[in-house]
């Protein structure tokens, strides 16, 4: 199905492919930029993977958190660029120093530097070097200068729209004891290992107005032949030792643990080189889908918490607890992905990845954009002829690793759609 965009119309048959750097961070910004053909876009797609290798290689952010620091880089640098090359409404706002003779690529390396500074002082030495080398290529000047400008005072506001955001907030973890209530099932050395980041719903969104707005429906009573059948499903398909799924299935389920905010921003670099985006179109397309898979997390870890729902893993294992009829205790199933210490309902990968998916199905004004993509967990490249059969697969693989019941990756999906419609409202619009 076809949807309508906001710019020009983007050809859908051209094939991405993600070289292996896709989730590799820590890698010379140069090289991971290297393929860049489109010369107006270059800068944009060489600051987003410095930021990735500092956000995520550096720093160690898991996805929830490096999609927060992604989107303040991106929106900084959207906000400079659209201020110099006008087009579309501003996030933030558009810096009044700004003037359409200022050079857009200096105030790109500004704005991301200036933001990456803020989150990550202690990288300055880095951080530095790669913006003497970004502004090296730019002649001096009047223009260059300008640029500076702009993006320092996008950076700027940036970090002081998002100060006291609840980011790193204090967050009590409660875990449960009775039937269907989530306890972690990770533990080193005899202990209950607790995510570094519960507190990921108390951030104040980058886009939608509230995460309690887009509450789920909730898993299914336990008692319910619905809950039997996510039950029945997962139990057979995602189990360590499944003799029902298929290798490529197998395949899928690893394939999808690699680094989301890794893989997708490899994903949208490689886009923008390929879909010849102009550096305009380029600092739009990574803001919309980074905020988009920002507030997917947001929304997602504030229905996580209030549901608090237990993990296949608990479940299968303690069925002889849940009152169900149809569901059969196995105390010694395992899946087959290491199960993620926080709570199962909704799927934190699908709320995200539906985000996005959307959002870039409205940014290109169609689905069908083939690509395919290499995953550094599985050591394999999967194909797509359309962003919904990504999205697809990740539904169904998060069941096939045997982490989330499929009724959790479905709402999660429902969650980053909407994500996605509200931005398409009321974010990134056009202007005569």
């Amino acid at each position: 199905m076809k949807r309508k965009g906001r710019g020009r119309r983007y050809a859908g048959a051209a094939i991405v492919s993600l070289m292996a750097m896709l989730g590799a961070v820590g890698v010379p910004a140069a090289q991971q930029a290297g393929a860049v053909t489109t010369e107006s876009a270059a800068v944009v797609v060489e600051w987003n993977a410095n930021a990735q290798a500092a956000i995520i290689g550096r720093a160690g952010q898991g996805p929830t958190v490096a999609y927060l620091h992604l989107a303040m880089v991106q929106g900084a640098v959207y906000d400079a660029v659209n201020a110099i090359e006008g087009g579309h409404e501003p996030y933030l706002g558009s810096p009044s120093v700004a003037d359409q003779a200022d050079s857009s690529p200096a105030a790109v390396a500004t704005a991301a530097h200036g933001v990456l500074l803020g989150l990550f002082p202690g990288q300055q030495t880095t951080l530095d070097a790669q913006l003497a080398a970004s502004l090296a290529q730019i002649p001096e000047g009047a223009a260059k200068t300008g640029g500076i400008e702009v993006g320092a005072a996008a950076a700027a506001a940036m970090l002081d729209a998002r100060a006291n955001d609840g980011r790193f907030s204090p967050f009590t973890v409660v875990q449960g004891d009775e039937p269907g209530e989530w306890r972690s099932t990770a533990f080193v050395n005899g202990n209950p290992v607790v995510e570094p980041a519960p507190w990921i719903g108390n951030v104040r969104p980058f886009l939608i107005r509230s995460a309690e707005a887009l509450r789920s429906d909730g898993p299914n009573a336990l008692a319910s032949a619905a809950y039997a059948e996510d039950f029945n499903e997962v139990k057979r398909f995602g189990s360590l030792t499944s003799t029902v799924r298929t290798a490529d299935q197998t395949d899928a389920a690893l394939f999808w643990q690699a680094h989301q905010a890794a893989l997708f921003n490899a994903i949208f670099r490689q886009l923008a080189v390929a879909q010849d985006l102009d550096i305009a179109e380029a600092a739009r397309l990574f803001a919309m889908a980074n905020m988009a898979g920002s507030d997917g997390a947001i929304a997602c870890w504030d229905d996580k918490y209030y549901w608090n729902f237990w993990r296949p893993i608990t479940a299968i294992r303690q069925a002889d607890t849940d009152g169900n009829p149809a569901t059969v205790a196995d105390p010694s199933w395992t899946p087959l992905f290491g199960t993620p210490p926080f709570p199962e309902h909704p799927s934190g990968h699908t709320c995200v990845s539906g985000a996005i998916v959307e959002t870039l199905q409205d940014f290109f004004g169609t689905d069908k954009v083939s690509f395919s993509t290499f995953s550094p967990f599985s050591g394999s490249t999967r194909e797509f002829e359309r962003f919904s059969e990504a999205i697809k697969e990740i539904i169904d693989a998060r069941v096939w690793a045997g982490i989330h019941f499929r009724t959790a990756d479905t709402q999660g999906y429902v969650i980053g759609r909407k994500v996605s419609h509200w931005l398409e409202k009321h974010y990134f619009r056009p202007v005569s």
